[in-house]
């Protein structure tokens, strides 16, 4: 077993972190607080080549592996996990799907531009009642000669009103439940589009998710992923690859509050030395470092496997499972280092906390993926 990241991997991290400090750090604070999405930022890191790392390079990939891409994730969760997620959900859940199942006129069309970051990617998926519960979704496609006619609502759509693509799923037959999801490209400006409210979050505030209404959207036939009834399958394997990316941003606002809270308390004196060398903050700072290793380990695992077409569904489940809740708990024990200091907004690391909350819930749910990963172990 061989646990060493490629030089061309560590190539990746340093140029990702470089561009996070120098780029996202500056401004990170404001956005958040006036809840700020920046759209040139994405285009940069696009001209950087990190829209599209895990692609080939004929459909302007960077031809990197998935590993490569949890860590550009992770570099960039240490800093600014709004700008991450926007980044993953363009890569991991529109980006990914068109790969893998879209025909190659449509990977012409779709997929070059997003990996080359000219254009923005979306997914839609959850509606108001229907989380996980997919089943419960009712939006619905109607085929109307050479076109689809969409009508329903999706929430919480990460990149929603920014992105020029999105892939959308609807029910093509009511009557068929699960089997009868289908998967389509929609592209922004469509006729029967528009986008609802956005939402206000207690964290990744400077990421945007808002509504996404559709009332006879009209999308070609040409668009649809696959066939009439292939949604369903769809979307849960893009989920799978998508929960990779999830982890890293737990991992990465995990060692971003880890590092900030390791600064302060070399730094900070109290009793006549610094609180680094107390014995329940070095041993609270020791159990963080290691949790975070631990998650870190099982990230690049799962990005490891879905890169050499090795299972990768549970691995994915519990990487996310065990990363959001590191994320969790080391971001909160960060604040407490810093002590009612940590709970200032002067600091970022209360910002941290805010932001890992959401990796236990999106992309699916911590209660979820256990029941990914029971099935899996006791299948």
């Amino acid at each position: 077993m061989n646990f060493t990241v490629s030089p061309e991997n560590e190539g990746i991290r340093k140029m990702v972190r470089e561009f996070a400090e120098k780029k996202l750090a500056p401004t990170i604070v404001e956005r958040d607080e006036k809840e700020l999405f920046d759209r040139s930022i994405f285009d940069e890191m696009g001209k950087l080549g990190l829209m599209g790392l895990p692609y080939p390079e004929k459909y302007g990939g960077g031809g990197m592996d998935f590993v490569a891409y949890a860590i550009a994730i992770e570099e960039i969760s240490r800093v600014d996990a709004s700008t991450s997620i926007g980044m993953s959900v363009h890569t991991s859940l529109c980006s990914w799907p068109i790969y893998k199942y879209g025909t190659e006129e449509q990977k012409q069309k779709y997929l070059v531009p997003l990996a080359q970051g000219i254009k923005l990617g979306a997914f839609g998926l959850t509606e108001p009642n229907a989380g996980t519960d997919v089943g419960n979704a009712s939006t619905f496609a109607v085929k109307e000669g050479d076109s689809y006619l969409i009508t329903g609502t999706k929430v919480f759509n990460t990149n929603g009103g920014e992105a020029e693509v999105e892939v959308v799923f609807t029910k093509t037959n009511k009557e068929a439940g699960l089997k009868g999801m289908s998967a389509f490209i929609v592209e922004k400006g469509s006729p029967g589009l528009s986008f609802g409210k956005k939402e206000t979050k207690m964290g990744i505030r400077a990421a945007v998710q808002r509504e996404v209404i559709m009332v006879n959207a009209k999308t070609p036939a040409s668009n649809i992923l696959g066939k009439e009834g292939d949604g369903f399958r769809i979307a849960m394997t893009t989920l799978d690859g998508g929960r990779i990316g999830i982890a890293a941003q737990a991992v990465g606002i995990a060692q971003g509050a880890l590092d900030h809270a390791i600064k302060y308390a070399k730094q900070r004196v109290q009793f006549g030395k610094p609180i680094a060398t107390q014995q329940g903050i070095s041993f609270m700072l020791a159990n963080m470092a290691t949790k975070v290793e631990a998650a870190r380990l099982m990230t690049y695992r799962a990005a490891f496997n879905k890169s050499n077409d090795l299972p990768y569904s549970k691995e994915a489940a519990m990487a996310k499972l065990f990363a959001s809740d590191v994320a969790m708990s080391v971001t909160t024990d960060a604040v407490q280092v810093f002590g009612g200091y940590g709970y200032s907004r002067e600091y970022p690391v209360e910002r941290l906390m805010r932001d890992a909350k959401i990796t236990q819930i999106y992309e699916g749910t911590s209660e979820a993926m256990r029941m990914v990963i029971a099935g899996s172990i006791l299948r």
